[in-house]
């Protein structure tokens, strides 16, 4: 019979981590441990890490519901998996730990040997304009490819002028930006034009969600391709077809942990696809242990557009992740 129990940890941040929903110095995790009573020295193991103000199960019966499924685990495999769509960070955490567990309980998730290189993004914190500054020298001095800068979170100008600032530096780096919908209809189009001059190769959520039309006029006028991120929040099953009709965006990014784990983002990848819109992947503050697991999933599709993996500022585990990341 199949056993299951977690543990809370919280996580402490070596540097305090800006967002556009305030800055965080830790968050709690939930590890979820499944063994079968025959074999109870091979254990299999899932993180479960709802994202506070963004993951909808960021809410307060959240550990009631881990204890409900952990006492009724021997079931959840013949479950239907839909009932878990309102906590996506559980049902990722158990679809890890029943893989890990079906691979012999050694964090190989997908029993691949394999160690591919995976390109990364090199991410820019929000802050304020010294600190990303510096933030920006680092990754430039360390030769990354493609950097990522979250804006909308100080003033418009300044944030002009760190993108000028790296362009000033390097004409190849591949230049993405992240509003978190800081934006709004009334200013959207005068923005998108003047972050345009700096050659980037995308926006991430310019608008607010739940905006299906508005984002589908900015995705057809923007003058930078464009990225649906928060937007795919607690989208599911024929909804997730509506969606990427209705609004058209370049691009998805998908976050495992807010869209209930690997299934599920796969049939993100398989519409979008279909429909030539470009994808990665990206984490969201998981331990070393989520890393590991999504840069395994990643590294299936062998895709060479960098992959949002990796924050290098959490401290939890030392599991190695067994594979590489490149710089970008």
């Amino acid at each position: 019979m199949i056993k299951a129990q977690f543990e809370k940890h919280i996580l402490k941040f070596k540097i305090p981590a800006g967002t556009s929903r305030g800055t965080l110095q830790d968050r709690p995790i939930w590890i979820i441990k499944v063994w079968d009573e025959g074999q109870p020295q091979i254990i299999g193991i899932g993180e479960c890490a709802p994202l506070v103000k963004l993951s909808i199960d960021d809410r307060p019966d959240f550990e009631s519901k881990l204890s409900e499924i952990c006492a009724n685990i021997s079931h959840f495999e013949s479950m239907d998996k839909d009932a878990l769509l309102d906590f996506p960070s559980i049902r990722f955490g158990l679809e890890m730990a029943f893989l890990d567990l079906k691979h012999g309980g050694i964090r190989q998730y997908f029993g691949n040997e394999i160690s591919p290189t995976i390109p990364i993004n090199g991410l820019i914190w929000m802050g304020d304009f010294d600190f990303m500054k510096k933030q920006i020298d680092q990754k430039l001095s360390e030769d990354w490819k493609c950097i990522k800068i979250k804006i909308g979170a100080i003033d418009f100008d300044k944030e002009l002028k760190l993108l000028e600032y790296i362009r000033t530096q390097s004409k190849e780096v591949e230049l993405r930006v992240d509003a978190n919908g800081a934006f709004n209809m009334e200013n959207v189009y005068d923005k998108l034009q003047q972050l345009s001059v700096f050659d980037l190769h995308s926006i991430e959520q310019p608008i607010a969600t739940k905006q299906w039309d508005d984002l589908r006029m900015v995705c057809q006028k923007s003058p930078i391709p464009v990225g649906l991120d928060e937007e795919l929040i607690g989208i599911y099953n024929q909804k997730k077809v509506e969606l990427l009709e209705a609004i058209k965006p370049q691009y998805i990014v998908l976050k495992p942990t807010l869209l209930g784990g690997f299934d599920l983002t796969l049939e993100w990848i398989e519409l979008a696809e279909k429909r030539n819109i470009g994808w990665w992947i990206t984490s969201t503050l998981e331990s070393n242990i989520g890393l590991n697991a999504l840069t395994q999933y990643t590294a299936q599709f062998n895709t060479k557009m960098f992959q949002g993996l990796g924050t290098g500022i959490i401290k939890i585990s030392t599991i190695s992740v067994g594979l590489k990341f490149k710089r970008c």
